[in-house]
């Protein structure tokens, strides 16, 4: 956007600028990749241009922005029928089958010696694999630190609705971690360079 923009528009590149990294990293994270990703944050910006002259609140933009870039987001997989992926499975627990399982047997901090087998890209490739509506709720509270009232905001669902997201977020995430685990050979890696 070169030049200055006057009217309504007046002021939409300074208020968004500042936030152009965040909503691409938080697009990656929601998508899984980078190509989606752009194509993301430029639908969502141009949502945002065409919005700007109705937007009351300008001292808020990051959350603004985060609503436009979600909504757009879901919007992309109406559009695609991708968010009829995946089953809930409540019952399990991460915590329970690990000690179970002892896959770190001579550990003293199993739990975190099993998150440590996850870099950045193996967790957004488990991301993907979660029910976006999930996926965004843990995205927005647990990296980006939001609070589930501003997800309620930023989702426009009921409080009720975020809190039970996160709930079944975070089974499915413990859930996808242990398989992801299993099926990559993590954790026999991992024992084999201890023995």
């Amino acid at each position: 956007m070169s030049g200055s923009l006057e009217g309504p528009h007046q002021g939409f590149e300074e208020v968004v600028r500042p936030y152009l990294e965040y909503m691409y990293a938080l697009a990656v994270r929601l998508t899984g990749n980078h190509a989606d990703a752009e194509d993301l944050v430029q639908d969502a910006l141009i949502r945002a241009f065409r919005g700007f002259a109705g937007l009351r609140n300008r001292e808020r933009p990051r959350l603004w922005l985060t609503r436009v870039l979600t909504t757009a987001f879901y919007d992309s997989l109406r559009d695609t029928r991708k968010h009829d992926m995946v089953s809930v499975h409540e019952e399990f627990d991460l915590f329970d089958t690990i000690v179970e399982e002892d896959p770190f047997p001579y550990s003293d901090r199993v739990h975190l010696d099993f998150l440590e087998l996850f870099d950045d890209a193996k967790i957004l490739e488990v991301l993907a694999g979660i029910h976006p509506s999930h996926r965004i709720v843990l995205i927005l509270a647990y990296v980006y630190g939001y609070k589930a009232r501003e997800i309620a905001e930023i989702t426009n669902a009921p409080l009720g609705t975020v809190l039970a997201w996160l709930r079944r977020g975070r089974k499915q995430l413990e859930r996808e971690l242990w398989e992801y685990a299993n099926r990559n050979g993590l954790l026999t890696s991992h024992q084999e360079a201890r023995i």
